[in-house]
């Protein structure tokens, strides 16, 4: 047992994980583990404790405790799957592999901490390595492949943004962990911590018999796994429950037959019971169940060349009517904002006008120019970045050093363009058909979004609440019939919109600084809220909905505040 671990048999509670972590390293081919939830709930402790209970044929050759490798939010393709040795280019005049941390992760844990922060390429490749267990390299006229086989664990912060759920599927299990614990638990919790720090070693043999019985139960089940058996209908009940929880594809199934036979396995059974499928079931579609609750609760359509938008597991959602009704009550008792929209406690529908043409033409940006001359084929000049490149300029120059000439590699021309979409659907936005005007203004900016193969994200914000009510996805190619089913009522939480609206881009900017962004406000200007202070990066754009006979004409003097573009749909509805 590593003296810097804290044992695995010693963290209490969390059983569906510890679960999920054992399952996973009985039957590595179930395909990684992804933990959402708070910080504080032992997520990285217990994934550092399972390298010590990884059977020595995990890591094979090693003769030790199986390494558990960390991949740093900030890596590089380079620092994840190797690249070029400099060294031993300058020193011998050849070309030579430099491994990287799939490398070493080889028969060990790769822990990736914060994944969903991870840029999108780095997580679709340890994904791909972790499937095939090989890790290919062919860069920097280098042609490499080495063996990668590891035990991926991603954790994740729900609160600072969300994994992508094309990439959240393809992780074989998944645990939702909260860090409620009773008053009895939380003492005993600090106490084991105490005497783990102050008596590292005595600590760890207290627990060392419980650690044994439980690597020699996984070496077992190891074991035991290919003479696992389960019977048509208990794989019957795994393909019902599959279609009722409405899961995209057969990846479902297949981790869930996986599960089921490494938990009979772990129990010493060569038969898999209904026991072991219901134990595996919410492990395996925690992230992919996508029940509807109602034959009103619509997704937006999806386009043919993507995986549908998320489902309301995976941050899609829809406003609630009865929920907004309670919270219209409330507030209607916080009336000291002085909203106008907190007017009427009845949430309504309005649906999408036609024929709105919102001229959007004062918003193209040298950019959007750049974007479109690519789209039909006109080369423009690569402009060179400031990092070196190092194989090309070894190659110009050899066999002198130092290099007469150096090489730069071009700048990475970042296409990547999200429109966020702030929605005012308050009460006040009822009147005139104003919210129906803000609906096909979205409806128009989505459409053009979809044309040009770029992403959307859309907040609705009323009943003194804001809802992520579409996360980061392509824009769909229709979106009207689901804007349809959009309620308006209550009160404006408008400065509270912006807030979670900063937030939100600032995790998305974490994880690509490249990405663009322009951000349309679609809102009727009822609102009390001050937005002094508030700065969102990139564009921002005001679209004023207030269409009523009666003016209050705030939105000029918002756009004003935020250094917005404004627009106005007063000239531009029909």
């Amino acid at each position: 047992m590593s003296k810097n671990s804290f044992p695995f048999s010693a963290v209490l509670g969390q059983e569906g994980f510890k679960l999920a972590l054992i399952l996973s390293a009985i039957n590595p081919a179930i395909g990684g583990v992804v933990i959402s939830g708070p910080r504080g709930c032992a997520k990285s402790t217990l994934a550092r404790g399972l390298a010590d209970l990884l059977p020595a044929s995990v890591g094979e050759g090693k003769g030790k405790t199986a390494d558990f490798v960390t991949l740093p939010l900030g890596a590089s393709e380079e620092m994840l799957l190797g690249t070029l040795d400099l060294e031993h280019v300058l020193n011998e005049k050849t070309v030579r592999f430099s491994p990287g941390l799939l490398s070493k992760a080889d028969g060990g844990v790769l822990y990736v901490d914060e994944v969903n922060l991870l840029p999108d390429n780095l997580v679709d490749l340890l994904l791909d390595v972790a499937s095939s267990g090989v890790n290919c390299v062919e860069r920097d006229g280098i042609s490499h492949s080495h063996r990668s086989e590891f035990l991926l664990v991603g954790t994740m912060n729900p609160d600072e943004g969300e994994l992508r759920p094309q990439l959240h599927d393809r992780f074989g299990l998944s645990v939702d962990l909260d860090n409620q614990y009773l008053p009895a638990e939380r003492v005993e919790i600090v106490k084991r911590r105490e005497q783990f720090e102050r008596e590292n070693q005595r600590f760890c043999e207290h627990y060392q018999a419980q650690q044994t019985e439980l690597l020699q139960r996984i070496e077992s089940a190891r074991l035991l796994l290919s003479n696992v058996s389960c019977d048509d209908a208990l794989r019957l009940v795994i393909a019902e429950r599959c279609s009722a929880a409405q899961v995209d594809g057969l990846r479902a199934d297949i981790v869930w037959y996986r599960a089921a036979i490494a938990h009979a396995a772990f129990n010493q059974r060569v038969d898999v019971t209904q026991v072991d499928i219901d134990a595996v079931e919410t492990l395996v579609l925690a992230h992919r169940r996508q029940t509807k609750n109602s034959a009103n609760d619509r997704q937006p359509p999806s386009s043919p060349e993507q995986t549908p938008p998320p489902s309301p597991q995976q941050g899609f959602k829809r406003p609630d009517d009865s929920q907004r009704k309670t919270d219209q009550g409330q507030s209607e008792r916080r009336g000291q904002e002085g909203d106008w929209g907190a007017m009427t406690a009845e949430a309504e529908q309005q649906k999408t006008a036609e024929g709105l043409r919102l001229n959007l033409a004062p918003l193209v940006t040298d950019q959007d120019k750049r974007h479109a001359a690519m789209r039909v084929g006109v080369k423009e000049t690569c402009e060179l970045s400031k990092r070196p490149d190092w194989f090309a300029t070894l190659v110009a120059n050899l066999p002198s050093w130092p290099p007469k000439q150096f090489r730069f590699k071009t700048k990475r021309a970042s296409d990547d363009l999200l429109h966020l979409l702030l929605l005012d659907t308050s009460a006040s936005t009822l009147q005139a058909k104003s919210f129906a005007q803000g609906k096909a203004a979205i409806l128009q900016i989505s459409n053009q979004a979809y044309l040009a193969r770029e992403q959307i994200a859309l907040f609705g914000f009323g009943n003194s609440r804001v809802e992520r009510l579409l996360s980061k996805v392509r824009a769909p190619k229709e979106l009207g019939e689901w804007l349809d089913q959009l309620s308006a009522g209550g009160g404006t939480p408008m400065r509270d919109a912006f807030i979670e609206a900063q937030r939100y881009l600032r995790t998305l900017l974490r994880q690509n600084p490249q990405l663009q962004i322009r951000s349309y406000v679609v809102s009727d200007g009822r609102s009390s809220s001050s937005l002094d202070g508030i700065q969102l990066p990139g564009e921002l754009v005001w679209i004023d909905t207030e269409l009523s006979q009666v003016k209050r004409g705030k939105g000029p003097h918002f756009a004003h505040t935020l250094n917005a573009t404004y627009l106005s749909l007063a000239g531009d509805s029909q």
